[in-house]
Formats: structure tokens, sequence, C-alpha cells
């Protein structure tokens, strides 16, 4: 099948990996080069670099909505576009150009999750089981037919890096399925239940500030998902840590939500917070790297009753 490929992050690398193996990739359709966050450097995709690695043409508009691109798309003659958390929404002439249609890669099972961030979501929310869905993309948001699922557990020590790992090997897998089931007209279009839809949208730097006050569970679940970005984070006399790692630990102490409760140097710092206290393990601080609780409380003296806030 003669494929044109749309996607730009890491998650996507997998699946374009996939389908040069198994299909023709006419093209690469990526984001523009971007600064990165500093603005002092343009960053290359990762889905761009793997394209170019492998000589396969690279196609950045602007905009999918531009005429020049649409005329250009039209040109390749796809027979089906593949599309994986490309990063923007496609106009109903692209989703009619290619006669098997275009399909996405999706990180839950729809019609959960639906939206830009269901990795993280899921994990924030305590799930247990997740998966990818291959769905024939429409106008809406995540909302079309569903052609493929494949599921996967989220294990407690699973965070968003991990999990996002697994699931981008998992669609691979799952977009040569149906694409196969599509070429010997053995697919079955499913339609997505609306009501049982839930959404998850984009991550903000600022859904990373932990309330003490939460539970234990909820706000270990907000560190895992927001590992290794954006990054969950508290403030500590003033210093603000980034907590990449944590885990509840029964603790009766009737300390108010933030205190530290305990400081253990091989471990790390016991925190009160709702239902279960929660001990972190690895931090970092602002301008530093990333390190153990442990290796943390060698520099610095943090002691019972300090509040993280």
């Amino acid at each position: 099948m003669k494929i044109v490929f749309m996607g730009t992050p890491d998650f996507a690398v997998p699946t374009l990996n996939a389908l040069v193996q198994n299909h023709e990739v006419l093209a690469v359709v990526c984001q523009p080069d971007r600064p990165n966050a500093r603005g002092n450097k343009v960053v290359t995709g990762s889905v761009k670099q793997e394209a170019l690695n492998k000589g396969i043409r690279v196609l950045q508009p602007e905009s999918v909505k531009e005429e020049s691109f649409f005329e250009e798309l039209s040109s390749l003659s796809p027979d089906a576009i593949v599309v994986v958390a490309y990063g923007q929404l496609l106009p109903k002439e692209i989703l009619d150009l290619p006669p098997y249609g275009a399909l996405n890669v999706h990180g839950s099972l729809l019609p959960k999750y639906r939206g830009a961030a269901p990795i993280q979501w899921s994990i924030i929310n305590g799930e247990t089981q997740t998966g990818v869905t291959i769905i024939r993309m429409n106008e809406g948001l995540d909302t079309g037919d569903m052609i493929e699922r494949s599921h996967v557990g989220i294990s407690s020590g699973d965070t968003y890096g991990s999990l996002s790992n697994k699931l981008a090997h998992l669609g691979a897998g799952a977009i040569i399925t149906a694409l196969s089931k599509l070429e010997s007209k053995s697919a079955k279009a499913v339609m997505q239940n609306d009501a049982e839809a839930t959404y998850a949208p984009l991550i903000s730097k600022e859904l990373g500030k932990i309330n003490w006050e939460k539970p234990g569970d909820g706000i270990v679940n907000l560190i895992r998902g927001l590992n290794p970005s954006p990054g969950a984070y508290s403030e500590l006399e003033g210093k603000k840590l980034k907590i990449f790692e944590a885990e509840t630990v029964t603790n009766d102490d009737k300390a108010d939500a933030g205190a530290v409760v305990a400081v253990l140097s091989k471990k790390g710092i016991v925190v009160k917070a709702g239902g279960f206290s929660v001990l972190i393990t690895r931090l970092q601080q602002v301008g530093g790297n990333k390190i153990s609780a442990a290796d943390y409380l060698k520099g610095h003296n943090v002691s019972i009753g300090m509040m993280f806030k």
C-alpha cells in the first residue's frame, strides 16, 4: 500500500519504521521545526530526523489547510494516510483524499480519553489498563470509527515516559494489522459510543503543582503521569523542586498536609498527604540534575516539620 505518514514526536517513530518495513511510504509530513523551550536553538523533530535518515521526502507545511499543500498531497495519490501525534486537525478534503481514508493511531482505548494527552491522563486518573485504537478519522476530535484496538496493562511503576514507549510500539503493530485487514476487506469498522467518551486535554505546567491535601495515591499518580515532562512540583523552604518518583507509605502522624513527617537518609523524604503519606524518592532542584532524594538529603538540611507548599 502507498502511504503518506503524518507525525512529529518520538511516539510516532515506531509506526513510521513499521510502515517502511511493510509498505511504501511516499512522504512524511511533520510540524515545522521550532525553537526549543529557551528559544536559542531550532529543534528537528524525531520523525523528521528518522525520515531523512531513510531518504524519505519530508513536507512541513505551516498549516495543512494551505492549498499548495493539498495539491502536493494530491499529486502523491496515496492509498492511505496514517497519522500519529501530528499536531494539527486535518480538513475534510484531506481526510477524503485516499481511498482507504486517513487512519489515526490513538494512545487510549477509545472512546475513553479523546484528546491530546490520553497517556498522561490515564496514569493521573489511576487507570490499570489502556491501549491503542486505530480509527478512520473524521472531522471530529478522535471520534472516527474504530478499525483495531490493542490492550496493555498499566503497572504501578509506569510513568508517562515508560507507558508512552509501550503504546508507541503497540500502535505500530496495530496499524499494520489494520492496514492488512483493510486491504483484504476483512476490517470491521465499529462506531464509538459517545456516551462513554471522556476527554484528555493538553497538559499544562500548572497542572503539575502538587496539592498535598489530595490523597497520597492521587499525588503519586500525578507524579507518574507527568514524568518525564513537564514534571510535578512543589516548594520547600521557598525553593521549587520537581518530583519525579514517589510512593505511598502508611503514616499515622497528625501533621498538616504538606509537612515533612520523616527524613530517611537512605530512602527519601516522607510528606503528609490526604490518607497515605508520600515518600519522595527522586527529584530535581531548579537548575540542577535529577537525583535521588537520598543524594539530595546529603547536601540539603531537611527536617521534620518543614512544609511543602
